[in-house]
C-alpha cells in the first residue's frame, strides 16, 4: 500500500500561530457540551433509577472520553498539522485510508453544524419573532461566518466567551438547584431495581452508550494544533483538562437535578432543566423559567456551532494541501482563516439545512465516528510499531492496554450501532465508498497536472 509520512505541513497555508490552552479547554468544551445534558439525565434516571448508578455511569462515561483524549494526544502532538484524523489515519494507512477518514470527518462536522443551527433556530423563535426556521438557521450560519471571515483571533474570542456563558448559566441553575428545599424521596421501581447478575448490564451498557455520546467532542482541540503556541505542551492538558471540566458541569447537573426532583419525576422527564427550573424560579420567578432554560440551549448550541464550524475548514486545509481537495481550499487570508475552506463548508452545511435530512445526517454520523475512533486507535498503535524512534512530545500513558481498552469499547460501540440502525450504516457504508472514486479522481487530476 502506497504510503506518504507528512512531516512538515505545505507552505501553502500560514495558520497563525496564536492559539493557547485557554481556546482549547474552551473549544472542547464548547464542543463537547450540548443540548443533551439537559434532556440526557431524564433518560439515564429511567433506565437505571438508583443515584449512586447514575452518577457512576457518568463517570464511567468520562473515563471512556479520557481513555480515547490519551490515545489521540500523542497523535496530535506528534502531527501538530491541520487536518485532524486525516493526518493521522494518512500516516499510518496511506492517502486512500486518510482521504476516506478526512472525508467522513468533514462531513461528520457539517453535520452536525447543521443540527446545531436548526435547533438554535428553533430555540431563538421561542424568543424573538423570527420568520421562517430554515431562514433563520441560515441566518445564523451565515453570521457565524462573517464573525469567522474576519480571522482566527475574533473566532478564538468568541469561542471562549461562549464557552464561558454557558458554564455560567449552567451553574446559576445548578446553585438554584442546591438552595431549593430538596424534593421527597420515594423509592420508585424504576430502571435495574429488583435485577441481578447479567440482567443488570443490559441498562447499564445502554445507559453508557448514550452518555458517551454527551461527551463526544472531546477531541475538537486537534483541527488546531498547527495554530497552537505550543501543542506538545497545551494539547494533551486541553483535552485531559476539558474532558475533566465537562465530567464536574455533568456530575453538578445532575446531583442537582436528582436533589431537586423526585426520581420518578426524573425519570419521565423529557427535559429535566425546564422541570427543574420551574420549581426554582417558583413563585414571583416562574415567569422566566421557562426563557430561562431556553436561553441556556441556546448558549450551548450556539457555543457548538462556532467551536465545529471553527474547525471543519481546517479539514479541507489538510485535504487541501495534499492534493485531495481544490487548492484553494488551502490558502489562508491573512487574520489566519482559510476562507475558502470556510465558504465550502458553510456551502454543505447550508445544503444540509435546506434538505431537512440532517437528522438522518447525524445519525449516520454516529456511525462513522464510532469507526473513526477505531481507525485511529489502530493508527496509533501501527505507528509506534512501524515508527517506533519517531519523536513524540506525549505518549499515551498505559500504552498499549489503555489504548486497546478504547479500541475494544469503540468497537463494541460501532458493532452496536450499525445492528441497532441497519438503514444509517448502509447509508453510512456508502458514503465511505463514494470517497473511492472522488478520491481515484483527484488523484489522476494531480499527476496530469504535475505532467
Amino acid at each position: 500500500m502506497e504510503r506518504e509520512i507528512l512531516t512538515e505541513p505545505q507552505p501553502t497555508a500560514r495558520l497563525k500561530k496564536i492559539l493557547g490552552l485557554s481556546f482549547g479547554l474552551a473549544v472542547i468544551f464548547g464542543g463537547t457540551v450540548g443540548v443533551g445534558i439537559l434532556r440526557m439525565p431524564g433518560v439515564i434516571a429511567a433506565q437505571l433509577g438508583s443515584p449512586g448508578l447514575i452518577v457512576f455511569i457518568w463517570v464511567v462515561g468520562a473515563l471512556y472520553a479520557l481513555l480515547g483524549a490519551n490515545s489521540v494526544a500523542e497523535l496530535g502532538s506528534m502531527m501538530p498539522q491541520a487536518g485532524g484524523f486525516y493526518i493521522y489515519s494518512r500516516r499510518a494507512f496511506g492517502p486512500a485510508a486518510g482521504f476516506a477518514m478526512g472525508w467522513a470527518d468533514w462531513l461528520n462536522n457539517c453535520a452536525v453544524v447543521a443540527y446545531a443551527a436548526v435547533t438554535a433556530a428553533e430555540y431563538l423563535t421561542r424568543l424573538l419573532p423570527l420568520p421562517n426556521l430554515i431562514v433563520s438557521a441560515l441566518a445564523l450560519l451565515a453570521a457565524f461566518c462573517t464573525l469567522h471571515w474576519f480571522g482566527i483571533q475574533l473566532g478564538s474570542r468568541v469561542q471562549q466567551i461562549t464557552s464561558s456563558l454557558t458554564a455560567i448559566v449552567f451553574l446559576v441553575l445548578a446553585v438554584g438547584c442546591f438552595l431549593h428545599p430538596a424534593a421527597q424521596q420515594v423509592a420508585p421501581h424504576l430502571g435495574i431495581a429488583g435485577l441481578h447478575g447479567w440482567k443488570m448490564l443490559v441498562p447499564l451498557v445502554a445507559a453508557l452508550r448514550a452518555i458517551v455520546v454527551t461527551y463526544d467532542g472531546w477531541y475538537e482541540a486537534i483541527y488546531f494544533t498547527e495554530e497552537d503556541t505550543n501543542a506538545a505542551r497545551n494539547l494533551p492538558r486541553a483535552m485531559m483538562g476539558g474532558v475533566a471540566i465537562v465530567l464536574a458541569l455533568y456530575l453538578i447537573m445532575n446531583l442537582a437535578f436528582l436533589r431537586t426532583l423526585p426520581m420518578g419525576q426524573l425519570a419521565a422527564s423529557d427535559l429535566p432543566a425546564a422541570d427543574a427550573a420551574q420549581r426554582v424560579f417558583a413563585g414571583p420567578l416562574a415567569a422566566i423559567s421557562g426563557n430561562f432554560v431556553t436561553l441556556l440551549a441556546l448558549l450551548t448550541l450556539l457555543s457548538l456551532m462556532n467551536a465545529v464550524l471553527l474547525g471543519a475548514p481546517r479539514i479541507l486545509v489538510g485535504l487541501s494541501r495534499d492534493g485531495l481537495f481544490t487548492r484553494h481550499a488551502a490558502d489562508v487570508a491573512e487574520g489566519g482563516t482559510p476562507r475558502v475552506a470556510t465558504m465550502l463548508s458553510a456551502a454543505m452545511i447550508a445544503l444540509f439545512i435546506v434538505s431537512g435530512k440532517f437528522e438522518e445526517l447525524i445519525a449516520i454520523a454516529a456511525i462513522l465516528v464510532a469507526a473513526m475512533y477505531c481507525v485511529n486507535y489502530v493508527a496509533l498503535i501501527v505507528l509506534r510499531l512501524r515508527e517506533p524512534t519517531a519523536e513524540r512530545p506525549y505518549r499515551a500513558w498505559g500504552y498499549p492496554v489503555t489504548t486497546l481498552l478504547v479500541l475494544a469499547g469503540s468497537l463494541a460501540f460501532l458493532i452496536a450501532a450499525v445492528h441497532d440502525d441497519a438503514a444509517s450504516s448502509w447509508r453510512a457504508t456508502v458514503l465511505l465508498a463514494l470517497a473511492a472514486p472522488v478520491y481515484l479522481i483527484l488523484r489522476v487530476r494531480n499527476r496530469v497536472a504535475a505532467n
